[in-house]
């Protein structure tokens, strides 16, 4: 059987994804009873950082611990790719010691290289076009509190990033309604993320976009590596903070997401973040249980 990897949701069917879903879930539940299986014993994954991170390290490597399998930390402080080494090189190195490579790269098409030359599963933990693994986590924490997103509406807010990207591709995939939110200058390429018909709305209207949602979710306005472009983004983005009067605008049952970490008082104000329909925390915790589902799927099939 081919190997297979995990750099866009694309890579796996709608079936696919769900069965991942489910047993993500499946996991989470014997973990709260104590039950931790021990599916990834003598499995190594190694696991590339260009960006820095707390919920993807703590998540990847928790799930390993967990499961009887063990990670390794890599830098390119760490590594001979801090040095000039080429990517597809250390893709040939590390599929001969380890059994999975995550990684977490600036530039998308870092992860492409690696994928394309590695004998074993590559995952993308977050590259400049795609933060798949985030969204599982919130398709998980969704199914979870309301049941099948298929149907509904979900609104974007802000910056069209890499998360909303992707966002764009889960629209796709599990059939829901996505209106996004950003100033002009910071719309999503989406026809770059279609793949058939989509229900899409892009406008520069947060108040449009919320109408009616059954999700809002948010992200930073200024994320690592636009750290120069703080002040212009900052003054851009006004008017896009998720508040309480925003979130009127949605269904009143409607969830709050962010990936995380969150500044209160610019994309989202504190009242929404620590409010009871925010589900952030469930929300990250879940990247815990996503990740150990995909790595099971990649790794067991």
């Amino acid at each position: 059987m081919s190997t297979r990897h995990f750099l866009s949701l694309y890579d796996l069917t709608r079936d696919e994804l769900l069965r991942v879903l489910r047993r993500a879930t499946e996991l989470k539940e014997l973990r709260a009873r104590g039950q931790r299986p021990q599916i990834f014993q003598h499995r190594v994954l190694a696991m590339i950082f260009e960006k820095a991170s707390t919920r993807t390290r703590v998540s990847f490597e928790a799930a390993m611990a967990e499961s009887g399998g063990s990670s390794i930390f890599l830098s390119p402080a760490d590594t001979q790719l801090g040095r000039g080494e080429p990517v597809e090189d250390t893709a040939r190195v590390l599929s001969r010691m380890c059994d999975a490579v995550m990684a977490r790269t600036v530039a998308h098409d870092t992860i492409e290289r690696l994928a394309a030359a590695a004998d074993v599963p590559v995952i993308n933990a977050l590259t400049d076009r795609l933060h798949p693994c985030q969204v599982l986590a919130d398709l998980q924490t969704f199914f979870e509190h309301r049941g099948d997103i298929a149907g509904r509406k979900v609104a974007w807010i802000g910056d069209g990033n890499n998360m909303c990207n992707t966002y764009v591709e889960a629209a796709q995939i599990f059939g829901f309604e996505l209106a996004i939110a950003t100033p002009r200058e910071f719309q999503p390429r989406v026809e770059d993320y279609l793949r058939g018909e989509a229900r899409l709305l892009l406008t520069q209207d947060p108040h449009a976009a919320v109408a009616g949602a059954d999700l809002v979710v948010t992200d930073v306005w200024i994320s690592m590596g636009h750290e120069s472009e703080a002040a212009a983004r900052l003054e851009c983005f006004k008017g896009y903070q998720v508040n309480a009067k925003l979130m009127s605008k949605a269904k009143p049952d409607a969830l709050f997401m962010h990936c995380l970490p969150a500044h209160r008082g610019e994309e989202v104000s504190a009242e929404v973040l620590d409010h009871p329909q925010s589900v952030v925390w469930d929300e990250a915790g879940n990247r815990l249980h996503a990740q150990k589902a995909l790595l099971d799927f990649l790794l067991n099939g």
